[in-house]
This record gives C-alpha cells, sequence and structure tokens, in this order.
C-alpha cells in the first residue's frame, strides 16, 4: 500500500506497473500498433489544447456529475472495457469493478474478459455498460445481449473497430500471443517477477469466462487467441448489422471505434444513443487521428442528439476537462486503472480513479469552473 501511496499521478502507476509485471504482460498493456504513431499521439494532443481561467468565481465546492446514458453519474470519466485482466492481476476485472463501484465510476466490461458478465453484476451494483462485437456466431452475439438483459446492464457498447486484430509488434517481440512463444528474455522476466508467477500458479483461470461455453480460446491445445478472434470477427459487417443489434438491446446503445462526423452521424441514424470516439488505443490503425482532436467536428455533425465519449489517452484529470470543455459528454479510461490494477489489485484501481478525480477537481477550481456541466468551448482553445 505503501507503494501505492507514492503514486502521485498515472505515469507513477504505469511505473509501478511496469515493476510488478512480468515484460510480455506490461508490453501488452502499454503498447500499440505499427510504429505507435497514433498511441503516442493520443495522449500528446491534449498539449495542443490550452485552458482559458476564469477568475473570481465561486469554486468552494466542485460537481463533477455527470448524465450518461440516462443515468447521473458521480464521475465525468468512466473505466473503458479491456480485454483478459487475469494477465494482470489475479484478482482480474473483479477488482476493478468493485473499485469502481466504490468510487462512484462506471465499470464497463470486455466479451473478452476473464470475468463473466453475470459475476460482475454480482458485484458491482452501481452502473454497469458491456462491451460486444457481432460476430460471425450470430446465437452468441444475441445470448450476450440476453444475458446482459438478465444481469441488468445499463448500457450496450458495440465496437466496430477491430474487423481484424491490429499489427501489435511489441507482443510479437515479447512473445505475448496466445498460445504464449517466450523466449529467453521473456522467460526471464517471469523468473524476476516470482509475486506474479506464484499467483498465476495458485490462481491459472485465464479462461474468455463469457465465451468459454462456445469455445475456450485460451485453453490447452486450443487456437491461439488473435486466431479465434479473427476467425469470429466478420468483415462483411455493416450499419444494418450496427442497426439490427441496436434493435435486439432496445436501451443505451454506445457505437465504439468512430471517428469521423460521417460515421457519428450514421451511428445516429441507425439507432445508437452514444458514440465513443476512439481508435482503440492506437491498438488498430497507426495513423489515425487523435480522439480530441475529433469531438468539434463530430459534435458539430450531430448537435445534441448523440452522447461523446472520449475514449483514449487520457492521463491526466486536465484532460478530461479539455475534453468535455470541447463538447464531449464524458471521458473514458483503460490503461490508467490497468496499470493500477497491475499495480496494486482493486486498491490500485482505486488509486487510479482517485488520482484523475482529483486531478480534475483541482483543474475545475484553478479555471474557475464549480461544475462540468458548466464547462463550455470559451474555455478552451487549440494553441496555433
Amino acid at each position: 500500500m505503501a507503494s501505492l501511496n507514492k503514486c502521485h499521478n498515472i505515469a507513477d502507476l504505469r511505473a509501478a506497473a511496469r515493476s510488478a509485471l512480468p515484460a510480455p504482460m506490461f508490453h501488452y498493456i502499454d503498447g500499440g500498433a505499427d510504429d505507435e504513431v497514433t498511441l503516442r499521439r493520443n495522449t500528446s494532443a491534449f498539449d495542443d489544447y490550452e485552458l482559458t481561467p476564469a477568475q473570481l468565481n465561486n469554486i468552494e465546492t466542485i460537481s463533477l456529475k455527470t448524465r450518461l446514458f440516462g443515468k447521473v453519474l458521480d464521475l465525468p470519466f468512466f473505466l473503458a472495457p479491456t480485454g483478459m485482466s487475469r494477465l494482470f492481476h489475479h484478482d482480474k476485472e473483479l477488482a476493478a469493478a468493485r473499485a469502481a463501484a466504490a468510487n462512484g465510476a462506471l465499470y464497463s466490461l470486455s466479451t473478452l474478459a476473464t470475468t463473466s458478465l453475470e459475476e460482475i453484476a454480482a458485484a458491482n451494483p452501481g452502473p454497469k455498460m458491456f462491451q460486444v462485437y457481432i460476430l460471425k456466431d450470430r446465437g452468441l452475439t444475441r445470448e450476450l445481449v440476453e444475458r446482459c438483459k438478465a444481469a441488468r446492464y445499463d448500457a450496450l457498447c458495440l465496437t466496430v473497430d477491430t474487423p481484424l486484430a491490429g499489427n501489435r509488434e511489441r507482443d510479437l517481440r515479447t512473445g505475448m500471443t496466445m498460445p504464449p512463444r517466450f523466449g529467453v528474455r521473456s522467460l526471464w522476466s517471469f523468473a524476476t517477477h516470482p509475486a506474479w508467477a506464484f499467483n498465476f500458479l495458485l490462481k491459472p483461470d485465464f479462461r474468455l469466462a463469457n465465451v468459454a461455453h462456445r469455445v475456450d480460446a485460451l485453453g490447452g491445445g486450443a487456437m491461439g487467441l488473435i486466431d479465434y478472434v479473427n476467425s469470429q470477427f466478420d468483415r462483411t459487417l455493416t450499419w444494418k448489422d450496427a442497426e439490427w443489434l441496436a434493435g435486439e438491446w432496445a436501451g443505451p446503445f454506445v457505437i465504439k471505434g468512430t471517428q469521423s462526423a460521417e460515421d457519428a452521424q450514421r451511428a445516429r441514424d441507425i439507432g445508437a444513443t452514444a458514440i465513443m470516439i476512439s481508435n482503440h488505443g492506437g491498438r488498430q490503425l497507426d495513423g489515425a487521428p487523435a480522439p480530441i482532436d475529433c469531438i468539434n467536428s463530430i459534435r458539430d455533425a450531430v448537435g445534441n442528439d448523440l452522447e461523446l465519449i472520449v475514449d483514449g489517452g487520457i492521463r491526466r484529470g486536465n484532460h478530461i476537462v479539455k475534453a468535455i470543455a470541447l463538447g464531449a459528454d464524458a471521458c473514458s479510461v483503460g490503461r490508467p486503472y490497468l496499470y493500477g490494477l497491475a499495480a496494486g489489485g482493486e486498491d490500485g484501481v482505486s488509486r487510479a480513479i482517485e488520482i484523475l478525480k482529483t486531478e480534475t477537481e483541482r483543474t475545475m477550481a484553478l479555471a474557475g469552473c464549480n461544475d462540468v456541466a458548466k464547462l463550455h468551448s470559451a474555455q478552451v482553445a487549440k494553441r496555433r
């Protein structure tokens, strides 16, 4: 716990995660596609925007309450869906879901999680979203939707930017493929991280819990994860398929992976209520724009018809404030809480949420604004 107390920002949590994890696991969290230009740009693009403070305003109390998916949330950011959390900590997605509930943050669960959506619903009484793909096995997709309804999830999120897996060269170098192909250097990294290795031996369950009854992609002798994912991703998908899924769900419906005004309009037209402006954390198409740079054109195109969520690159509370001032309704974070999970399980995730919450409150106060609902475009400008 003392080490978490010494983590004063997300960069510190990243360093703690690097110390806690064998290299293949850390680079699986940390890496992106190809030359990782988009990965780096997702965060550095926030530096292109400046906040103009308004002075002599009453900032005794700061409200971060945000309306999203028909609910009032305590925080303007939430935990994004990320796959296979068991790789990073033995308490897997349950640790993140419990931390989210304890800190008033919405939690999102991935189809490729190592914990079932029913287990998460039982552990987290707070707001929840489930992320899904339209798979070649339409029966499985329909089944997941029905299970989410039964478990009372608040929103469904369709990821659309993965017709196939991106070229993640760090994973190829470390052998972080499934089944793994670790070289000597990676094996030495496991040997020098005995705590992770001990917990792996103690709790070796790496099943893809939501689809394990169809195929265990991580089981002995089974096809590798990337092969499995690629075998299920359908390259023939169109907006008609997304419209079908929106109808199946009939609730708050989010399209994740849109970056253009045109696609945002299509999402609105097929029944989406929100989009996540996202390039998959720089893990798919290298050279895609940073989400922060997409807000203005998308907001202009859809007006208030869609809720906009900025997903990607957020490492500071001032990033969240900038995104909302530019027109986003909320933000989502993935790597920041995974760093916390790797560094300290549930407590580490709570620390990540606490850091971003405190930084957001401080930024709001210094900007002279006491309510995120009052943030507006005049308070942020792009540097010339």
